[in-house]
C-alpha cells in the first residue's frame, strides 16, 4: 500500500503548478506592500477584514497537526479521543476572554509582537526576554512538527517518488520564498485560498468515507468485533489526562504568537470578535472529521505502530482512490489543499518568530536601525531557521502529537503574564517571574527527568507536566501579589 502512489502523474503536475503558483501570490503581496515597516510587513498594515481575518485564522489552526497528527492519535485512542474537539473549541473561547481587550492596546501603543505587550505592561527586559525565547521555541517546535507532517503526506501521494526529505526541503523553500516577499500581506492572501479548500475538502472527504466505509456506524460494529477494549468506559487516568490536556489547549494554543499577530492586523474590533465567533464551529467540521478518519483507518488499517499510524490519513486516501478511481480529481485537489495549509501554519509560524527574533531581540541590541533594516535582519533570519527546522525534520523521531505535547507545555508558562497582564492593572513583574520561573522549572524537570534516569513519569498521575507547572505558576502570582499588598 504505501508504494502505491496517491497521485498519477497529472495530479502531481497539478499540485506542483497549485504549489508553485502561491509564488505568484507572495510577489502580489510585494507589490502591494504600502511602506517598507515592521507594521507593514508582519500585521500587513493593520487592516485584515472578516473573509481575509476569519480564513488566515481557520488555516493556520488547522495544518498539519489535525490532518496528520489528530487522526493519527484518534487511530490510537478510538473514540475517547473525541473529547479533543472539546479542546478545540475551549481555545477560541480562551482568545475570546483576552483578545478584544489586547487589541484595543495594540492599536493605542502600536504592538507588533508578544513582546511588545509584555516589554509595555511589566517594564521589564527579563520577562520580556524570557518570553520571547519561550514563544520561539514554541514555534520553532510547531514548524518542525508541521514539516514532518509534509514529508508524510508527499512520500505518500507520490508513492515514494518523492522522499521525505526532499519533499520537505522542495516545499520550505517555496514557503520560505513567498513569506519572504509579501510577508503577512501574502500569508494571509495565501491562506484565504487554502482555507477555503480545506474546508470544502474536509466536508468532502467526510462525505467520501461515510459512502466507501460506512462512516461511523460501520466502524463501530468493527470495533466491537474486533477492539472490545476501545469501548471500555474511560478510567480515572485518562479522564485527568483529558482536563489536563484541555487546559494546555485553552492556555498554550490560545496564545500562539502568530494567532496574537493576527488579533494586532484585524481591521477593527467588530472584525476581530466576528471572526472568533466563526471559528467556534469549526472543530466540528474540522476536528471531527479527521477523528473520524483515525477511528475508521483503525478498522482498515488494524496494528499499526505510532510512526505508522501518522500516515493513517493518507493510507485511507490511497485506499478511497484505488477503489474508486472517479474521485481522484476531487483527492487532488484535497490534498494539495492539506499541504497548503500545513504551509500556511508553517510560513504564519515563521513570521511571527522573525517578528520576535527582530522586534524583541534584535532590536534591543541595536535600538536606532532603520526599519528597513529591521526587516531584512527578519528575512535573514527566517532563511536560517528555516533551513534549520528542516533538517531537524528529518532526523528527529517523534511522533507529531509529541510534539505538539512538548511544544504546548513549555508555551502555557507565558499564559499567566497575557491572561492576567491584560486584565488585572495592580498586577507587577516581579511576580509574573518568579511564577514563570517556578512553573517552567517543574515542566522541564518532569519533561527530562527520565533522560536523567530518574524514575519520575513525564505526565503524573496522567497529568502533563506543563499543567502542574502552570498550576504552581499561578500559585506562585497570587502568593507573591497577596504578599505585598
Amino acid at each position: 500500500m504505501e508504494n502505491t502512489a496517491l497521485l498519477d502523474k497529472g495530479g502531481i503536475i497539478f499540485m506542483g503548478i497549485y504549489l508553485a503558483s502561491l509564488i505568484l501570490v507572495g510577489l502580489a503581496g510585494r507589490f502591494a506592500r504600502k511602506e517598507d515597516t515592521m507594521a507593514d510587513f508582519f500585521l500587513s498594515g493593520r487592516n485584515m477584514g472578516l473573509f481575509v481575518l476569519f480564513l488566515t485564522l481557520y488555516a493556520t489552526q488547522y495544518s498539519g497537526n489535525t490532518m496528520i497528527g489528530f487522526a493519527g492519535k484518534s487511530y490510537r485512542q478510538g473514540y475517547h479521543f473525541l473529547v479533543s474537539v472539546t479542546f478545540m473549541i475551549a481555545v477560541i473561547g480562551a482568545i475570546l476572554i483576552y483578545a478584544p481587550k489586547l487589541f484595543k492596546l495594540s492599536r493605542k501603543f502600536n504592538y507588533i509582537t508578544v513582546g511588545d505587550f509584555i516589554q509595555h505592561r511589566f517594564n521589564s527586559r527579563i520577562l520580556t526576554i524570557i518570553i520571547t525565547i519561550i514563544s520561539i521555541i514554541a514555534l520553532g517546535n510547531y514548524i518542525l512538527s508541521n514539516l514532518k507532517a509534509i514529508g508524510y503526506i508527499v512520500v505518500t501521494a507520490t508513492g515514494g517518488k518523492v522522499t521525505f526529505t526532499q519533499g520537505i526541503i522542495v516545499l520550505s523553500i517555496i514557503m520560505i520564498v513567498y513569506e519572504t516577499l509579501g510577508g503577512m500581506r501574502s500569508v494571509a492572501w495565501t491562506d484565504v485560498i487554502q482555507g477555503i479548500m480545506l474546508l470544502v475538502g474536509c466536508v468532502f472527504i467526510f462525505g467520501l468515507i461515510e459512502y466507501h466505509y460506512g462512516g461511523l456506524t460501520t466502524a463501530a460494529k468493527t470495533l466491537i468485533k474486533d477492539h472490545p477494549k476501545i469501548w471500555s468506559p474511560p478510567t480515572w487516568e485518562q479522564k485527568r489526562f483529558w482536563f489536563s490536556s484541555i487546559i494546555m489547549f485553552f492556555f498554550g494554543i490560545s496564545i500562539y504568537p502568530h494567532a496574537i499577530q493576527r488579533i494586532y492586523a484585524a481591521r477593527d474590533e467588530r472584525t476581530l470578535k466576528r471572526s472568533l465567533q466563526i471559528m467556534v464551529f469549526m472543530p466540528i467540521v474540522t476536528t471531527f472529521f479527521m477523528i473520524l478518519v483515525g477511528i475508521v483507518g483503525l478498522t482498515r488499517f488494524p496494528g499499526l505502530d505510532k510512526q505508522g499510524s501518522e500516515k493513517i490519513a493518507m493510507l485511507l486516501l490511497t485506499d478511497i482512490a484505488k477503489h474508486i478511481p472517479g474521485v481522484k480529481i476531487f483527492l487532488v485537489i484535497f490534498l494539495s489543499a492539506t499541504v497548503a495549509a500545513i504551509m500556511s501554519t508553517v510560513d504564519s509560524a515563521l513570521l511571527a518568530i522573525s517578528s520576535l527574533f527582530t522586534q524583541d531581540l534584535y532590536r534591543r541590541i541595536r535600538p536606532n536601525v532603520s526599519q528597513h533594516h529591521l526587516t531584512t535582519t527578519g528575512k535573514i533570519f527566517s532563511w536560517a531557521l528555516m533551513g534549520t527546522m528542516a533538517y531537524l525534520a528529518t532526523i528527529l523521531p517523534q511522533t507529531i502529537w509529541k510534539l505538539i505535547e512538548i511544544k504546548l507545555e513549555i508555551l502555557c508558562q507565558a499564559a499567566p503574564a497575557i491572561f492576567l497582564g491584560v486584565h488585572i492593572k495592580s498586577l507587577r513583574s516581579s511576580p509574573v517571574l518568579y511564577g514563570l520561573a517556578a512553573g517552567l522549572s517543574v515542566t522541564l524537570f518532569l519533561m527530562w527527568a527520565g533522560d536523567m534516569g530518574l524514575n519520575i513519569p513525564a505526565k503524573p498521575w496522567g497529568i502533563h507536566a506543563g499543567v502542574l507547572g502552570l498550576a504552581l505558576n499561578f500559585g506562585v502570582i497570587g502568593a507573591f501579589s497577596l504578599r505585598k499588598k
